[in-house]
Parts: C-alpha cells; sequence; structure tokens
C-alpha cells in the first residue's frame, strides 16, 4: 500500500468533512447554495496540488536560507513571493469571506481544510496568507467601509498582507504593560510611537504593502488592558486610488532567528523612531479601528482565529511527520521478526517490529485526532454564523469558546510529541538535515508558544472558560460529551465500552472543576491549571475518537480498521494518563505555588 501524499491524508480528510461532518449540508444555507460537494472537493484538491508544487518544493530552501536584514530591507528567498502569488491567484485568500470583498464565500471548515495542505507542505510560507485572512476577518467585522475598501480588498487580492502586532520587548504576553501610544490628531489619524516585537511577517517586500494591526494607548485613557485600542498602521501610506504612496515611520529594528519557521520574517518593529516623517510630522500614521479603549477585545477576534490556525498548523506539522514516518518505516529493511531464529533470513521492513507499530499508532492517534478536533471547531465557526435558529449559533458560540484553548493548545503538545516518535522511527537518520522530520520537530516547537503558552490557556481553560455564565460552558462541554456516549451505547458492543470510558473521565472533569474552585480562592484552583488543561485535552481528545469511531459505521478496509485501532489505542492507553492527573488536581496540591523563589 503506497501513501497518495506525504503531507496529509486525502482519504481522511474526505471522511472527516462528507461522512462525520457532512460539509455538503451546509450548502442548504443560503450563504453556501452556490456550492456543492463538487465545488468542495474541486478546491480541495487545487489547494494539495498547490501546496504540493509550489510549497513543499522550497520548504527545506527557505529553512535553510532564512530572511536577512541588510539594515534597510529584508530578502526572501524568491520561491515565498511565487508561491503566494499562485495561492493569492487561485482565490484562496478570500476562500471563506464573502463575494461582496472578492471571496468564494466557502464554508469556514472547507477553508482550513483547504489550509491544512499548505501547512503541512510549509508553514512558514502558509504563515503570511494566515495571519493576513486573520487580519481581513478582524477588520470585515470592526472596520468602516472605507477602512473594508482600502485594506481589506487588497489583501484578498493579494496585493497586501497583514500582521498583528500585539507583544513589546517588556511586556510579552502581559499587554496591560504595553508602552506604545497613539496621539490624536486634528485629521482623525493618530501618530503611533513605540516598539513591538515578534512580529511574524512584520516586513518583507513579498507584497505591494503590509497592513499592521497594532495594540496601543491613547494617553489620558483608562489604566490597564482597558485603556488599549486598536489601530490600523500600513507600511506605506494607501493614496485615493489605492495605490501605495508615501513610507510611513514603521521599520524593523532587526530580525529574530528562530528554531523553526525560519522561512517567516519574524521582526522587532519601531513605530515613529524618525526614519520616515509622513507630512513632516514624527510618529507613523495610524487609523483607529472601532471605538477608542476597545482594542483588545477586537484584537481577540483575530487571536481567536489565530489559535485555531496555531493548532491545526501544529496538527499540519505532526501529520505530515506521521506519514514521512510511515513511509519510512515500510520500506526501511533492518533485523528479523522477535521469533525469527535464522540470521541468514532476509531483514523485514521496520514496521513488522512491534515497538515500530507502537509509535505510529501512537502519532496516528494524535495527528488524526487533532485534524478532527480542529475541523470540529471549524464547523462550529460556521454554526455560529450561519445557522438557522439563535439557539444553534449560541451553543456553537458557547461550545467554541470552551474548546478554543484546547484546540490550540493540545495539537501544539501532541502533535509535537507525533514529531519526536517520527524521529525515533527514523532511528539515527531521524535527526539529521537530510530528512524532514527534523525540521518538522524544529517547526512545531514554536507552537506551544505561538498565541499564548499551555499557561496561559490553562488559566483561561481553568479560570475563565469553565466557570464564565455559571458554568454553562462546562455544562454544554459535558452534554456534548454524554450525547456522543448515548449513541455510542445504543450502537452497542465495542462503542459502548468505549462510551462508558469516556463517561466515567467526563464525570471527573465535573467533579474536579467543583473541587478545585470549592475554595474560591484563585491562589488554590490555578497554580496546576496546565495539568488540567491537558486532562480536560485528552478527554475532549477521547471523545472525538469516539465520534469518528461512530461514523466509521460497518466499513471494513484497511482504513476503516486502522480509524478503529488507533481509537482503541486512545482509548486504552492515552485515556488512562488523566486519572493520575485528576487525581493531583483533587489534592488541591500547592507543590509549584508554594514554591519560593529564592529556592530555585
Amino acid at each position: 500500500m503506497t501513501l497518495d501524499s506525504l503531507l496529509l491524508s486525502r482519504r481522511d480528510l474526505e471522511f472527516l468533512l462528507h461522512d462525520w461532518l457532512d460539509v455538503t449540508a451546509l450548502t442548504r444555507r443560503p450563504r453556501f447554495a452556490d456550492h456543492d460537494r463538487d465545488t468542495f472537493d474541486a478546491v480541495l484538491e487545487l489547494s494539495e496540488a498547490i501546496a504540493t508544487r509550489h510549497f513543499a518544493t522550497h520548504n527545506k530552501k527557505s529553512d535553510a536560507e532564512e530572511p536577512r536584514f541588510d539594515g534597510e530591507r529584508v530578502h526572501v528567498i524568491p520561491e515565498v513571493k511565487e508561491a503566494l502569488r499562485v495561492f493569492a491567484e487561485a482565490g484562496l485568500v478570500g476562500a471563506a469571506m464573502d463575494y461582496e470583498v472578492g471571496g468564494q464565500q466557502l464554508p469556514v471548515v472547507v477553508a482550513n481544510a483547504c489550509r491544512a495542505w499548505f501547512q503541512a507542505a510549509n508553514i512558514a510560507t502558509a504563515s503570511y496568507p494566515l495571519l493576513t485572512v486573520g487580519n481581513a476577518n478582524l477588520l470585515r467585522a470592526y472596520g468602516t467601509p472605507e477602512q473594508i475598501d482600502t485594506f481589506v480588498r487588497p489583501m484578498v487580492e493579494g496585493r497586501f498582507y497583514g500582521t498583528m502586532c500585539l507583544s513589546e520587548p517588556q511586556a510579552g504576553s502581559s499587554l496591560a504593560d504595553i508602552t506604545t501610544k497613539a496621539v490624536p490628531q486634528g485629521d482623525g489619524t493618530y501618530r503611533i510611537t513605540g516598539t513591538k516585537m515578534w512580529i511574524s511577517g512584520g516586513d518583507h517586500e513579498l507584497s505591494e504593502n503590509i497592513v499592521h494591526l497594532v495594540l496601543a494607548k491613547i494617553p489620558g485613557g483608562p489604566a490597564g488592558v482597558k485603556g488599549i485600542s486598536l489601530f490600523i498602521v500600513p507600511k506605506f501610506l494607501v493614496r485615493r486610488d489605492g495605490t501605495s504612496g508615501e513610507r510611513n515611520d514603521v521599520v524593523p529594528a532587526g530580525l529574530n532567528h528562530k528554531m523553526g519557521y525560519r522561512g517567516t520574517t519574524n521582526t522587532m518593529l519601531n513605530f515613529g523612531e524618525g526614519r520616515h516623517t509622513p507630512g513632516g510630522a514624527p510618529g507613523a500614521v495610524g487609523y483607529l479601528v472601532g471605538e477608542a479603549h476597545h482594542g483588545l477585545a477586537y484584537m481577540f477576534h483575530m487571536m481567536n482565529e489565530a489559535r485555531i490556525g496555531v493548532g491545526q498548523g501544529a496538527t499540519a506539522l505532526g501529520y505530515t511527520g506521521y506519514l514521512h514516518a510511515l513511509d519510512y518505516a515500510r520500506t526501511r529493511p533492518q533485523g528479523r521478526p522477535l521469533t525469527g531464529k535464522d540470521p541468514n533470513a532476509p531483514q523485514v521492513p521496520i514496521i513488522e517490529h512491534p515497538d515500530v507499530r507502537r509509535m505510529l499508532l501512537a502519532q496516528k492517534s494524535y495527528v488524526e485526532g487533532a485534524l478532527a478536533l480542529g475541523l470540529y471547531c471549524s464547523r462550529l465557526l460556521d454554526e455560529e454564523t450561519t445557522a438557522e435558529q439563535e439557539s444553534e449559533r449560541t451553543r456553537a458560540h458557547l461550545l467554541l469558546d470552551v474548546l478554543t484553548p484546547i484546540a490550540k493548545s493540545w495539537p501544539s503538545q501532541w502533535c509535537l510529541a507525533a514529531n519526536d516518535l517520527a524521529i525515533q522511527v527514523h532511528g539515527g537518520y531521524g535527526y539529521t538535515r537530510e530528512y524532514d522530520v527534523e525540521q518538522f520537530y524544529r517547526d512545531n516547537r514554536l507552537n506551544p508558544i505561538h498565541e499564548g503558552t499551555h499557561g496561559i490557556h490553562g488559566l483561561d481553560l481553568l479560570g475563565r472558560k469553565v466557570v464564565m455564565n455559571g458554568g454553562a460552558g462546562l455544562t454544554l462541554l459535558l452534554d456534548t460529551f454524554a450525547a456522543t456516549a448515548l449513541r455510542a451505547e445504543e450502537a452497542g458492543g465495542e462503542a459502548a465500552e468505549l462510551a462508558a470510558a469516556l463517561e466515567q473521565a467526563a464525570g471527573r472533569i465535573g467533579r474536579t472543576t467543583a473541587v478545585l474552585w470549592s475554595t474560591g480562592d484563585p491562589a488554590t484552583a490555578l497554580p496546576n491549571a496546565s495539568v488540567y488543561l491537558e486532562a480536560v485535552g485528552h478527554v475532549v481528545l477521547a471523545w472525538i475518537w469516539l465520534e469518528q469511531y461512530l461514523a466509521l459505521g460497518d466499513g471494513a478496509d484497511a482504513f476503516h480498521e486502522g480509524k478503529r485501532q488507533a481509537a482503541r489505542y486512545f482509548f486504552r492507553v492515552e485515556l488512562p494518563r488523566t486519572g493520575p492527573q485528576f487525581d493531583l488536581l483533587d489534592s488541591l496540591d500547592r507543590t509549584a505555588g508554594d514554591c519560593r523563589p529564592e529556592w530555585f
């Protein structure tokens, strides 16, 4: 059996989109009425082709020849610009956006499935349109008609690219401490001064313009995060005819050199340092988005989209690593069967060895589970905006709120673990640069930090998401588990056995959450929030695997049997990990929280 691609499994995507999520049913809604299964399959096929021919082909080169800054310009290998040109001309930047801004109005779940091909092929090059789409979607939601015409339409066309500028050298993730300043001018614009750090796509010559979305504080506003506003700060000011004009005063101070995503420019940006003075005045010209002092709320629109995108990127890297390991294991002869006694017998492919199959099965359970989770969350985005009933839209929004920290962090942890196992399957070859799995691991190691660390998302899940609205989000999540378990019980047999294990683990989530907050003391509840995130995440993935198990029906070919075995593995080997984690949480252990800084 040969693999149809070393990027993703076409068969798995078809199963998830059509057999499980039934994306064609979305075409009965007015927004998607122009589409059918044929159009969905066609754009997926086109995405695979472009990713294979234009993105994967320079993945190693962009890693080896990373962007460089000569003090004035940032230089990127030409293959990146050509790949992005093909991507934009195929209409993929606006795949899920409205017709009125030049988009294709595809369901988000289909658009994100398309994007996975590019993330698997070349995560660094794929990051430029990922950020641009998030930037454009934020402006579509909160920008004025003029801002949409000026900045969103060129992004959809691929002429402009976008970034998000949150962090600062002294603040990091603590956005309350940002110091970038926005001073209002008499003409309705603002002058921006300050420094932003870790800005992916922050400078390049891949497009006519770069649209920076910048968090800054207007003097005299409230303290902390309540005083943050959001501004559009383009690299070049835009003329009335839509072309790029005078250079704005936003310039790179230098590039950050990362262990992965090396083909993505990552910059420190200085705003208003005086190298360019548009109109002769100091500061970079910025345009307020929405209302003053609401900037962080607006930015969460892009941040939450980016969090799901980061989780999907981690999944894609883990998935392609798994397929490379599988291909290697099928073709690499070494050793003989455990029961083989004849040293003169021919060697067998290493996939014949049980421990190699164990590692492959673990990878399969992680990456196929994570891909299903990401697409499920994408389907919730479609439900949130297009479901017929208000109650259905509200339900989707609430469930997505709870799942977002898991959809970002679980793949970032466990698909990285899959990459680690892919290296192990390759043996000594795995950690050499001649083999791709070494780069996949380095690229993926960034994702547990991108868009918030595990610790931040643990705090978000336990400190906010499961207790908001009187615990409504947690109740909905547990009810969703219960509905799947009931279907599995009705199916009987092995499905009912898996359902029982899921119900037991889900019950522990409810009890443990109550125990953690029983004291009402955040200092007791939150020190082990990362453990809570990991435990709840594993239960969520068990539910996802039970959903897939049920969707397999009576299929009996190798694909279906492989899926069932991966589900068994997750329930038998992975889900039991959560028992000791819930025990630790129930004990209200404060070992880490009570440790004093001077003890280290």
